[in-house]
């Protein structure tokens, strides 16, 4: 875990030792030099005590004061947003909402998984796109889910002033960071703000007009939503917190709603991609690697690979497909030995342009499929031998 770290608090006393030491350190030749002194260490004492009372707040209280000193701010989901990335937005906008801040939630991509469209659809979620850095509605950007802009025009160029996210990555806000790989979803930090807020949970009791955080039924299904989605239902990549953050947020969910997100209808792509993956397999040993082909529906790959780690036997699988000159690749690992996002970011470092990673038990990636072919400083290889890598990979031997 990550997060702005307070320094330890000084001891009893400490100011008026510094201005004793300061005093008998400048001597007392002159009356103007010893004032100055006196009055730098007391400006220095008080300050650190400042500091460190600041970063002693719980990081949802300090998160809340960064939003309220900003008359509006855009908060910026990762590309092609998920069910995670969608509730942390939404949670952002409520904290902020109680700091007095506009906010104005956006993406870039597009909402294309069923359960993504179900998300926002059935908790009317209603972000905005954005194709470059000149349509972001505010300067002041919240990266949530993760920790460095990416998939838009001009991205490079964003510095967040604040980042909360559970994916590893050196990204940082330039007010507020707050990165816990060890947790399962970025929605559970969120829930721990609002706790650390004193949220009044939304259920049948009542509920006065001067709640100052409210979690309404829509919120706390998102955030469950977005836990176990991330955690393919509390059995992946979970801490104790993701446990937490459900039973702290259960009173207040709506169990239609919830449904109704979980079990959308499957569009015919998927299942034909589901299908090809089951059927076109290659299996070694306790790997799987596919090649789904030409598609559709990019989002169609994780959940093929879902479906393989149904296989008996089967411990760790890559399926990858190609979509508008770019391969996409997904991985899933329940073998301590594999790594899932290490594993795909070596097997794709020697390609240009090329870029891979995740956490140990699911994984992804994106090739350009001309790169891949030889384009710029590399020789190239075929879609045969690229297998070949990635059982190498998953085999260590990489």
């Amino acid at each position: 875990m990550s997060v702005s770290a307070a320094p330890s608090p000084a001891p009893t006393g400490a100011v008026a030792s510094l201005v004793e030491e300061t005093t008998e350190t400048i001597g007392t030749t002159d009356p103007l030099v010893v004032s100055l002194g006196v009055l730098g260490a007391l400006a220095l004492a008080v300050g650190g005590w400042w500091l460190v009372r600041w970063l002693r707040r719980p990081p949802g209280v300090r998160f809340r004061r960064v939003l309220a000193g900003h008359d509006e701010v855009t908060v910026l989901m990762h590309p092609n947003p998920d069910p995670d990335a969608m509730a942390c937005a939404m949670a952002t906008k409520v904290i902020a909402d109680s700091a007095d801040t506009d906010v104005t939630i956006q993406y870039a991509g597009e909402i294309r998984h069923q359960e993504n469209r179900a998300f926002r659809t059935v908790l009317e979620f209603d972000p905005d796109p954005i194709e470059s850095s000149g349509d972001l509605a505010a300067d002041a950007v919240v990266l949530v889910d993760h920790n460095s802009p990416r998939g838009f025009t001009g991205s490079q160029l964003i510095e967040p002033i604040a980042v909360v996210d559970h994916h590893p990555g050196n990204g940082t806000g330039t007010e507020f960071t707050d990165v816990r790989a060890d947790y399962g979803a970025a929605s559970t930090i969120f829930v721990e703000y609002l706790e650390e807020l004193g949220a009044h949970l939304h259920t049948d009791a009542d509920v006065g007009d001067d709640v100052d955080v409210l979690v309404t039924p829509e919120l706390a299904t998102g955030l469950v939503y977005g836990i176990q989605s991330d955690t393919n239902r509390l059995t992946k990549g979970c801490s104790s917190a993701e446990f937490d953050a459900s039973a702290y947020l259960f009173a207040a969910i709506d169990e239609d709603l919830l449904d109704r997100i979980a079990n959308p209808q499957v569009s015919d792509d998927v299942l034909h991609v589901k299908a090809d993956a089951i059927t076109d397999k290659r299996v070694e040993g306790p790997f799987a690697v596919c090649d789904v082909g030409e598609i559709g529906n990019v989002d169609a790959i994780p959940q093929a690979a879902d479906e393989l780690m149904h296989l008996e036997g089967v411990t760790a699988v890559v399926v990858f497909g190609e979509h508008d000159g770019t391969i996409h690749l997904s991985g899933r690992s329940r073998d301590d030995r594999v790594h899932m996002g290490e594993t795909l970011r070596h097997v794709v470092s020697d390609i240009p342009m090329a870029t891979a990673g995740g956490h140990a038990r699911m994984g992804g990636g994106q090739l350009s499929v001309d790169h891949m072919r030889g384009i710029g400083p590399s020789n190239g290889i075929s879609k045969a031998e690229f297998e070949d890598l990635l059982f190498a990979a998953l085999a260590g031997e990489r």
